[in-house]
Formats: C-alpha cells, structure tokens, sequence
C-alpha cells in the first residue's frame, strides 16, 4: 500500500510580482495527470491606480472573475473598435467570458488591490499576447 505522502505531490509556484501587483498561475497546464486538454488557471493582483492586460489575443479564450475588491474590465473589438467598460465587484461575482480579437485591460480606479481568477483555454503563447492599449 502507498504511504500518503506518495498520493500527492506538492508542485512549487512562482509568484511573480512588479509595481502593479502580483500574478500567481495555479495550473499551468503542464501538471501530470490533468485531463487530456486543459488551459491554464491564475490568479493577479493589482495596486490601486495600476492595470493589467492590455492586450488581445488571437486564439486564446479567457474567462475573468474578480475574487476581491473592485475593477473596471475594458475591453475593445479590435476590428470593430467598438468599446464598453464592465465593472467587477468580488461583492456581486460574475465571469467575463472574452473571444479572440477583443482587448482586454483590467483598471484598478479604486481604493483597495483586486485579485482576479482567470482560466484560458491554452497554454500561454507569447505571440498570441498581442500589445493593445485601449484609449
């Protein structure tokens, strides 16, 4: 019989962390025995007056949930420049669900840190992560 210890497996993290706050991949995809296909789970943070994102992507499908705090999600359609400004509240939860071709930046305008839960559906790609700064 196992010992418990062999049951489980312990895989270290590394918190990245910069001026704006920190982020934090909790499944990175690469885990043994995750399903055939998975994408990738995480977590960030940012300051007030700091932001995240700014950028689209090409393939990827990401889906956000404010779990502290407040934020405003800005978002583009790149092609249509068509505009729209969602407020996050961790107080009434809702996931953003955001297509290909759609900027995304994440704007802390509030007096406390958010932290935001994101999935993606595949594996991080820098050339999917296309620089886009939504005016």
């Amino acid at each position: 019989m196992k010992l418990l210890i062999e049951k489980i497996r312990i895989i270290p993290r590394k918190l990245i962390k910069d001026e704006r706050g920190w982020l934090l991949k909790v499944i990175d995809g690469h885990e043994e025995c995750l399903p055939q296909y998975t994408g990738e789970v995480y977590f960030t943070s940012a300051i007030p007056g700091q932001s995240k994102g700014s950028h689209y992507h090409e393939r990827a499908k990401e889906w956000f949930t404010l779990i502290k705090g407040k934020a405003i999600l800005r978002i583009e359609d790149v092609c249509s420049k068509e505009k729209m400004d969602i407020i996050l509240d961790a107080e009434n939860p809702e996931t953003v669900f955001v297509t290909p071709y759609v900027a995304h930046t994440i704007v802390n305008d509030f007096d406390q840190d958010f932290i935001l839960c994101a999935y993606t559906d595949i594996l991080f790609d820098p050339k999917d992560t296309i620089s886009y700064i939504i005016d």
